[in-house]
Parts: C-alpha cells; sequence; structure tokens
C-alpha cells in the first residue's frame, strides 16, 4: 500500500499544554499533536514573552545585541526535525539561536548561564516513550519557567500576537560544542565532589544510558573521577532499548548484568538525564525515591560536621570535650532540605538526623526550586530520582548526583547495599485514578480533603495532617498518602507510603475506592 499523509494521521493522539512548555507524540492532527505548525506557534509564543521581558541580548558571548537563546536537545528520534524547526522559528522571529546540540537538561541549564543568553529551549520528552516529544522552555538564569511566566507564554499562543523579523534583523545561527566540557567542570568544581577519593576508590561502574545523550556525557564525567566503566545502551539512537522511565520493572537487563559480581554500583539516568538511580553491587534496586535521600545525607554530615566544628571553636569545647558531651549543645544546624509531597519521608527523617528543617513543596521542579531559595534549602530534589544541589544550579541534574554520591561511597568506604540499609526503609506505593470527561477533580479532592481534616490518627493520640497546597496529602503518624492531579496525563495521581508495601498499597486503594464511590 502506498502511504499518503494521511495514512499518518492517527486518532486519539495527544498534545499537552502546560506552564513548562509543550509535549506531545509525533505525528497526526494540528492542535491535537507535537507538530511542526504546533512547535512553530509555541516557539514563536516563548519568543514573544522572551522580547516582551527583556530579552536584548546585551549579555550574550555570540551576537550583535540580538536576544539569544540556546538549544538542546536529547537523542530522540523526532529530535532533528524538532530541532530544525525550532531553531528556524528562533531565527525567523530575529534571535541568535547557539545549538549545542546532543545535550542533557542540566548542561543546557549551564550553558544558558556560561553564555548570558536571554533563555533556553531543551527538546525533551524526558522520561516518555519514544513518539513523545516536547519543548521545555528556561528563563535567563537557566530554570524554568514560573507558573506565572509559563501561563503568560500559553496566553501569548492562545492569541497568536505575533511579529517576525524582517530581512534585515533575522537572527543568526551558531554551532557550540562546548557545553558538555563546562558542565563537568562546573560538576568538578562542587567542593563535596572528592575527586581524589574516588580515584582512589578504583569504583567499577555499569550505566544505562537508554540510547540517548547520557551515552555521550557520563564516559566524559566517569573518566574525570577515574572510574572503571561498561555503558549499556550506549549508542545515543533514540531508538530506547526499553521504557525509558528508570523504574525497577524496565531495568532487568541492567540488573542482571550487575548480578554478575563484577561492578560497584549500577547508574541508571533517563533520557535527558536529569534523573537518577541506582543499582546496588549485588544487583538489587538502591530505590529512586533513595537517590536524594543518599545525596541529602552526604552533603548534611559534610556541613553539619563543618557547622558544628565551628560551633565547639566558637564556645571553647575541645574535640575530647565535644566527644564527652560536655558543653553547650547546637540545638540547629539551620540546614534546611525540600522535596516534593510526593516525595518519601526519608529525607525528612534524615535531615532532622542534623538537626536540620525539612521542608515540602508542591509537586513540579520549578515549586521545588521555588521553595529551595524561599528557604535557603542546602540541597532538595523529587522522590523520582532528581537531585538539586544549589551550589551547581537550580535544576536536576544525574552528574551532579552521580560524583556527590560516588563521594560519599568513597569516603563511607562501603558497599552500595550497605549505604542503603543505614536509611530508614519505606516502602511506596504509586496508582493511578483514570479520569471521566465529566470528573470534577476539584470536587472530588475537597470531599477527601474534609473526610480527614481536624481528625486523629487511629494508631497514635495526635491529629492527621492535612497538606493542601498541591492535591491533597494525608499525613498519618506511620504513613501517607498524596492525591493530586497530573500535569501531563488526565489522570489523578495516587502516591502512599509505609513501612510495608503491602501496608502502602492498601493505603492508597483504601482512597482509590472513596474517590469511585464518589464518582456512582
Amino acid at each position: 500500500m502506498i502511504r499518503t499523509p494521511e495514512t499518518f494521521c492517527i486518532k486519539n493522539m495527544t498534545l499537552i499544554k502546560s506552564i513548562s512548555g509543550i509535549r506531545g507524540t509525533i505525528g497526526g492532527s494540528t492542535g491535537d499533536t507535537l507538530n511542526p505548525l504546533d512547535i512553530v506557534k509555541f516557539t514563536t509564543a516563548y519568543a514573544t514573552f522572551i522580547r516582551r521581558n527583556g530579552g536584548n541580548g546585551q549579555n550574550a558571548e555570540f551576537n550583535n545585541h540580538r536576544p539569544t537563546i540556546v538549544v538542546g536537545r536529547d537523542a530522540r528520534m523526532s529530535g532533528v526535525m524538532v530541532d530544525s524547526v525550532v531553531c528556524g522559528t528562533l531565527m525567523g522571529m530575529g534571535y541568535d539561536v547557539v545549538n549545542i546540540g546532543l545535550a542533557t537538561t542540566p548542561t543546557t541549564e549551564l550553558a544558558v548561564k556560561q553564555l548570558g543568553a536571554d533563555g533556553g529551549i531543551i527538546i525533551t520528552a524526558s522520561h516518555n516513550p519514544r513518539q513523545w516529544n516536547a519543548l521545555k522552555l528556561l528563563n535567563r538564569e537557566g530554570e524554568f519557567l514560573t507558573a506565572k511566566d509559563g501561563n503568560e507564554v500559553l496566553s501569548i499562543a492562545e492569541k497568536e500576537d505575533f511579529c517576525y523579523a524582517d530581512i534585515d534583523n533575522l537572527g543568526h545561527y551558531i554551532n557550540c560544542d562546548e557545553a558538555d566540557q563546562w558542565h563537568i567542570d562546573d560538576v568538578m568544581s562542587l567542593s563535596l565532589v572528592d575527586a581524589e577519593a574516588v580515584r582512589n576508590a578504583h569504583f567499577r561502574v555499569c550505566v544505562d544510558a537508554i540510547n540517548s545523550v547520557g551515552g555521550i556525557i557520563l564516559p566524559k564525567l566517569l573518566d574525570e573521577l577515574g572510574v572503571e566503566y561498561t555503558i549499556l545502551n550506549a549508542e545515543p539512537t533514540g531508538n530506547f532499548a526499553h521504557n525509558p522511565e528508570p523504574l525497577e520493572k524496565n531495568l532487568q537487563g541492567i540488573m542482571q548484568e550487575m548480578r554478575s559480581g563484577n561492578y560497584d554500583l549500577g547508574i541508571v539516568v533517563d533520557p535527558d538525564v536529569d534523573r537518577l538511580a541506582f543499582i546496588s553491587e549485588d544487583g538489587t534496586m538502591f530505590g529512586e525515591e533513595y537517590t536524594l535521600v543518599s545525596v541529602a545525607d552526604y552533603v548534611l554530615s559534610e556541613e553539619f560536621n563543618k557547622r558544628l566544628k565551628a560551633f565547639n571553636d566558637a564556645n571553647g569545647i575541645s574535640p575530647l570535650r565535644a566527644a564527652a558531651g560536655d558543653g553547650p549543645y547546637m540545638l540547629s544546624s539551620e540546614l534546611t532540605t525540600v522535596s516534593n509531597l510526593s516525595s518519601t519521608r526519608a529525607l525528612r527523617d534524615v535531615t532532622y538526623k542534623y538537626r536540620g528543617e525539612y521542608q515540602a513543596a508542591a509537586v513540579g521542579e520549578v515549586n521545588v526550586t521555588t521553595k529551595m531559595k524561599e528557604v535557603g534549602a542546602i540541597i532538595g530534589g523529587e522522590g523520582n530520582g532528581g537531585v538539586i544541589y544549589p551550589e551547581s544550579h537550580y535544576g536536576r541534574d544525574a552528574l551532579v548526583g552521580i560524583a556527590l554520591f560516588l563521594s560519599n561511597l568513597a569516603h563511607k568506604g562501603c558497599k552500595a547495599s550497605e549505604l542503603r540499609a543505614t536509611y530508614p526503609n519505606y516502602f511506596m506505593a504509586k496508582n493511578r485514578i483514570d479520569l471521566t470527561p465529566d470528573t470534577d477533580v476539584d470536587a472530588v479532592l475537597a470531599k477527601v480533603k474534609s473526610m480527614y481534616e481536624g481528625t486523629e490518627d487511629g494508631t497514635n493520640p495526635t491529629r492527621v495532617e492535612v497538606t493542601d497546597i498541591d492535591g491533597v496529602k494525608i499525613d498519618f503518624s506511620d504513613s501517607w498518602v498524596h492525591l493530586r492531579k497530573s500535569n501531563t496525563e488526565p489522570i489523578i495521581r495516587v502516591y502512599s507510603e509505609a513501612s510495608t508495601i503491602e501496608k502502602a498499597d492498601a493505603l492508597g486503594k483504601h482512597l482509590m475506592q472513596v474517590v469511585y464511590d464518589m464518582q456512582k
């Protein structure tokens, strides 16, 4: 059969517009998918927003005072097409484009700052399957747009109030191949990355690069750290060897390889390398939720000891007196961590161990970074393997996570499985409720909130804590459940955590049944 363009149009494809950009499946009808016309529309809206908000190129390195946008992409099969449309549109708007090519999300974020650009566009659908792609939009700080700014971009796109450059003011196109090295140099310069200790540990690791940009940059980082490595799925074809979300059910290949006993650690990233998961030397999952916990433990430990020493010195307490518990007691380390409401309670527990303060944020990277800035957090992130370390930048960064984790492992001189055993053991169940078109999600969540607000925990004489900054989270003394509407799919996510997976799953399914009963 001869395939005409019409045969490519598949029904029920998806285009999701949100404050962080647009995400969709490739192919199909305009308005319903990620296609060239919609890519032009939203790229133009973003460029218009940048111009209206002071983009003038005054700080850019590669232009003649034109506004400049950095563009980077992961290795998805649709990446070349999307990249061409994005870059051409930006030039048509009068912007100079610095294209860093195949690059991780954090690499692109750092490049915006390095070049003094006016913004950036990352072409990646993160952990979504290969038929998806997306535009993620950055401000001049190399950070995701705030909700207010994202809504402004959506409004501009809706109105299509566009004006393109004339012939004398078209933008220029610049290739840049230095961004990976800028990123690696940034990681290696971090005060708590102990490259010498890592080199002396002679680690051997196995990496699953999921046929994307991790296969390009991670070998360079590991070479700098003196780590021996094997890379699985290294070729950046974008034809992912398995479902790219770094969850246990998708990682049987590397887990089997780890059971050979030839490695100290398994490292798994998603296609744009902002999410990070570890596998212990025995082939068991370290736990995606525990990526941030373990890295935060290292950062908190180092900073706590530094502040404790300063406190003791200021109060004339010798090391012997301090060891004996003699003298004033440092009541607070003033160290703060942040994660989102759907992340494990273990981060809070570890933070308290160092006399610090834990703060929760709404789900979404920009919400976490906003809260981190507000409270001056030393580290934060998300339980999906996203580590945000402000000393580097305000963005999830797997390279930063790898370097800090290996430094911690080298300092402790233990196996990954032994390190994992030192942390509180929680189990998380992740369920979902598929929404019907007539579901009133706000009413459902308000009803759930009213059922638990002001009640007492049946297992503990304390009140149940209800938080509604992002959906509804119900905290019990030994467990919690969080219901929230997804920003990227027509579902309610139901995350729950308890001391066993059975208890966590039962808690989540109990709340799911409550919702189902409301819909009858």
